[in-house]
């Protein structure tokens, strides 16, 4: 007899998107620019996403596929319907910012935006699919980095937090389950597509991606207690792009090398899951002379906040 293998109740199987990927409509109904609208694909991408090339607007002879991508803005209806065909429960997907607060600091939100994504949400509860909110898939408004220089400024904090408290209030009763930021650790790869960085000539990038990648831990620690406050049923989690490092042989030093890449990715989880910065990452940090500027309320909203 064949056994029949089944998800355990409550188990949520779907699928994932960001909004850079399927959305277009790169200036539909009041969306700013983003950092993410104005990548190519083509020979100078990493370049472009490294902050080695400056590139704060589109430009003749390159091709930026999130312009119009598979225009899931105008189609998500007939999209989510083949979703539910497909026999999914949940769906994660992302917010693009510039559609909710187009400069990224304004004093009020765009309401075409905020009804667009309140559609999208009652059409998965119609369904039976539970969304699963990102709240930024390496999305910035583009003014946020030329004006601020994206994450490097501290100001930061205050537009990430007033973009939450817009989410988690408008969709309250729709949404229950959210992550902060998208692979996080993508700042120290790719840190304009994933922080708004670009970098000056001689400038200490460590340093500022590291800096940066604080501002956002805070900014994830501030929107997990925020999320809370507004709706106890809210849960939210954290998401790192990664894999598992192995060593070349037995070797006690190709362990400990493996162990060190590891440790440079998941560094990031251990302060958003456990709610402070491991010794090794410290440790790290003062063999590169790197110095963080991190106030104590910084570290209690870590600790007391965690995913």
């Amino acid at each position: 007899m064949t056994k029949k293998l089944t998800f355990p109740d409550g188990f949520l199987w779907g699928g994932a998107t960001a909004a850079n990927q399927c959305e277009g409509a790169y200036d539909a109904d009041g969306r700013g620019l983003a950092n993410v609208d104005v990548v190519p694909i083509g020979k100078d991408r990493l370049s472009i996403i490294t902050g080695h090339r400056k590139m704060f607007d589109f430009e003749d002879g390159y091709f930026y596929p999130a312009k119009e991508s598979i225009d899931m803005y105008h189609r998500y209806k007939e999209d989510i319907a083949l979703l539910g065909e497909m026999g999914f429960k949940t769906y994660r997907l992302s917010i693009a910012w510039s559609r909710i607060f187009p400069k990224g600091d304004e004093a009020e939100p765009n309401e075409a935006g905020l009804a667009f994504y309140e559609d999208l949400f009652k059409e998965c509860h119609k369904h039976g699919i539970e969304p699963l909110v990102t709240i930024t898939h390496f999305d910035c408004p583009m003014h946020l980095i030329t004006e601020y220089g994206g994450w490097r400024n501290r100001k930061m904090l205050g537009f990430y937090e007033k973009l939450c408290r817009t989410l988690f209030t408008r969709y309250k009763g729709l949404v229950k389950y959210w992550l902060t930021f998208n692979e996080i650790n993508m700042i120290l790869h790719a840190p304009f597509m994933g922080a708004g960085l670009c970098f000056e000539e001689g400038e200490n990038e460590e340093q500022v991606k590291y800096q940066a990648a604080h501002h956002e831990l805070v900014a994830s620690a501030m929107a997990t207690k925020l999320a809370h406050e507004i709706d106890p049923d809210n849960k939210v989690g954290c998401m790192l792009a990664a894999g598992q490092y192995y060593p070349n042989t037995a070797h006690p030093r190709d362990y400990w090398a493996a162990m060190q890449e590891d440790r440079s990715s998941y560094f990031f989880i251990d302060v958003q899951a456990r709610g402070e910065y491991p010794n090794y990452a410290k440790k790290q940090w003062e063999r590169d002379g790197i110095e963080l500027e991190m106030t104590e309320e910084d570290l209690t909203l870590l600790k007391e906040h965690t995913v």
